[in-house]
């Protein structure tokens, strides 16, 4: 067998609050070694490399060979060992952050489900391995290490999507999709087509979904968007309406008007003088109070 060897970095420190890694590193394990049984406090993905091994979690064990991830989610009470007779090499990364729960979600992996068999090994072990060469203790390496740990996730989610099409093609999905894309570009000249264009259905199609799923149409949601973010801007009451219409996406003042209208049942001048009187009112009570 192989000499046993042990590489490893782990972060003491990290200014990265929406996604930060632990630790990281490479193991070939000696005959039998085990971890736990215990809890970590962050998220852990191993991939086996060589060998074998088990991993126990929830009253349940998987026999992993190479090839073979699996995830330890914060507080989980779990084991992994390595087999006596072909102990397992593996590679791992350890993170947390703002972002890590939602990101882990999109991953191949359940709560019921915590080992994913990956296709490619090759090219998730160099993604792991990536983040690893790129360790150190200034700002330029962790924030290399973090985009290496973000195109990891990208190449399991990618493996995720393969293996289950349908999940990220369902009429839900595309309306999420369409709805993230008008919140991002709503103040751009953008069209349903682009919409559409933008979650790869026609318009049409994307049409139906927008009306089984949300109940208006894709250019009913993208005006009242825009129009809500219009209220935001009128009543913050730092711009003119020439610069709020086109800061939500209208290149036409009056046209702009004549929706806003539509929509509020005023115009966005008097809207803006309401939201003003309004303002005054609340401020009023303080006044008399100070000048009492």
């Amino acid at each position: 067998m192989p000499d046993v060897y042990k590489q490893s970095f782990k972060q003491n420190y990290s200014n990265n609050i929406e996604l930060s890694i632990f630790n990281c590193g490479l193991e070939r394990c000696a005959p039998g070694h085990t971890w736990g049984p215990g809890i970590r406090d962050h998220y852990l993905i191993h991939l086996v490399l060589s060998g074998k091994g088990t991993f126990h979690l929830n009253g349940r064990t998987w026999e992993l060979s190479p090839g073979d991830l699996f995830l330890v989610q914060p507080n989980q009470l779990n084991t992994y060992a390595a087999d006596t007779q072909q102990p397992w090499e593996y590679c791992w990364i350890g993170f947390n952050g703002v972002c890590a729960h939602k990101l882990v979600g999109l991953l191949p992996f359940s709560d019921t489900e915590p080992v994913h068999h990956t296709e490619n090994p090759e090219a998730i072990r160099k993604a792991m391995e990536d983040v690893y060469l790129s360790r150190g203790m200034q700002p330029e390496n962790e924030t290399a290490m973090v985009g290496y740990l973000y195109l990891f996730i990208s190449a399991l989610m990618r493996e995720r999507n393969e293996r289950k099409p349908h999940a990220s093609n369902s009429s839900n999905q595309y309306v999420l999709n369409a709805i993230k894309f008008i919140q991002f570009n709503y103040s751009h000249d953008i069209s349903i087509d682009d919409v559409a264009k933008s979650v790869g259905v026609s318009r049409s199609h994307l049409y139906r979904v927008f009306m089984t799923n949300v109940g208006k149409s894709p250019i009913d949601y993208l005006t009242e968007y825009r129009i809500n973010e219009a209220c935001k801007l009128l009543r913050a009451g730092n711009l003119s309406i020439a610069e709020v219409a086109i800061s939500v996406g209208f290149f036409d003042q009056f046209y702009f008007s004549r929706v806003f209208k539509r929509a509020k049942g005023v115009p966005p001048s008097k809207y803006a003088a309401q939201q003003e009187q309004q303002n005054a009112a609340q401020e009023e009570p303080e006044l008399s109070v100070a000048q009492s």
